[in-house]
């Protein structure tokens, strides 16, 4: 819920009219307000973000309608997976095979999805 400075409900309606005439004058794609949302949720999972934690933002009830909705794959997620596998496999040569632990925060690790994206309005959409 949004309020006014007063603390009185803001309608959403307001809300969506005011994005829309702030987005018409920035050099960004339109879209619905409402797309933010998702747009939201895709970047979180995207960059690493748990899918539960996303779950809980986005206030869902199933874990599995957030995974399903938001588990998008760009290829930098692609390309991330490859070079984790091959450092496996370089490792698993020895007797003893080390497998690399799990990065801790795969934020810092994890390419731009959007400036990798196929589709030109990024994830999201």
């Amino acid at each position: 819920m949004v309020t006014t400075a007063s603390g009185d409900p803001v309608h959403p309606h307001s809300i969506s009219q005011t994005f829309d005439r702030i987005a018409r004058r920035a050099p960004v794609p339109i879209i619905r307000f409402h797309e933010l949302r998702h747009t939201h949720g895709s970047l979180l999972i995207a960059y690493g973000v748990d899918a539960m934690v996303v779950k809980e933002r986005l206030g869902h009830g199933d874990f599995v309608f957030t995974v399903q909705t938001y588990q998008h794959t760009y290829p930098p997620m692609h390309a991330n997976a490859a070079d984790v596998f091959e450092t496996c496999s370089h490792r698993a040569g020895s007797k003893t095979p080390r497998f690399p632990k799990p990065v801790e925060h795969p934020v810092e690790h994890h390419p731009n999805p959007v400036e990798h994206a196929d589709n030109k309005q990024g994830p999201g959409r």
